[in-house]
């Protein structure tokens, strides 16, 4: 093969590599944004919500008794999400900033949809880059299965072309008031003041959003 011959087919496999790269990127993202339209529909429905077991980002088994008589915002991603959860978590901590470092009546979740790869330690060093009112929880999968039955979210995985796979869950966040009843979410198309709006409706114990 010529010098010339070699470099061509080198582009060629940088460029194929490209493609193969940026088509599962497209991928994950449409599967993340479909999952957030069906979430305001499932918020109005009655009976989300209930006991759940997991562990958290430190090794620590908790419960929602755990976080009992505090707001709760409830997320479910998982780490390897390149777009959608990243964005939401800082977000979630821009609002948490807002609401100032003093109030302490109100906690964030990442429930992972993927424990195969996101163990506690994973989700620690992740998590740590965002705001420490931001709880990690790594369910098993048996209390995966229970929690996404209990809170109606869903969570698939989708194998990917070029090999691997990603996630397919529901996006967007489920907002909990002080006595674990649903009171509404925060959509991935709210802006920064509505959201603050009904977290500090929760936190003054208002009629709920």
């Amino acid at each position: 093969m010529t010098l010339a011959g070699f470099r061509k087919l080198m582009w060629g496999m940088v460029v194929f590599a490209t493609v193969v790269l940026v088509a599962g990127y497209a991928a994950n993202w449409e599967l993340e944004r479909r999952a957030g339209d069906s979430l305001n529909t499932a918020a109005t429905t009655s009976g989300i919500g209930g006991a759940f077991t997991m562990t958290d980002s430190s090794g620590r088994e908790v419960t929602e008794e755990t976080y009992a008589g505090k707001v709760w915002m409830m997320f479910m991603g998982f780490i390897n999400c390149p777009d959608i959860c990243p964005t939401t978590l800082a977000e979630m901590s821009g609002w948490l900033k807002e609401l100032g470092a003093d109030e302490d009546g109100i906690r964030g979740f990442l429930v992972t949809v993927d424990p195969d790869r996101d163990t506690p330690e994973v989700v620690s060093r992740y998590i740590s880059s965002f705001d420490d009112r931001i709880v990690g929880l790594v369910p098993t999968a048996n209390q995966l299965e229970s929690f996404a039955e209990n809170y109606k979210v869903h969570y698939d995985k989708v194998p990917l072309k070029e090999g691997g796979y990603t996630m397919d869950h529901t996006a967007g966040v489920l907002l909990f008031d002080q006595s674990g009843r649903l009171s509404g979410t925060i959509d991935l198309h709210e802006d920064r003041e509505t959201a603050l709006a009904k977290l500090r409706n929760l936190l003054n114990g208002e009629e709920r959003s």
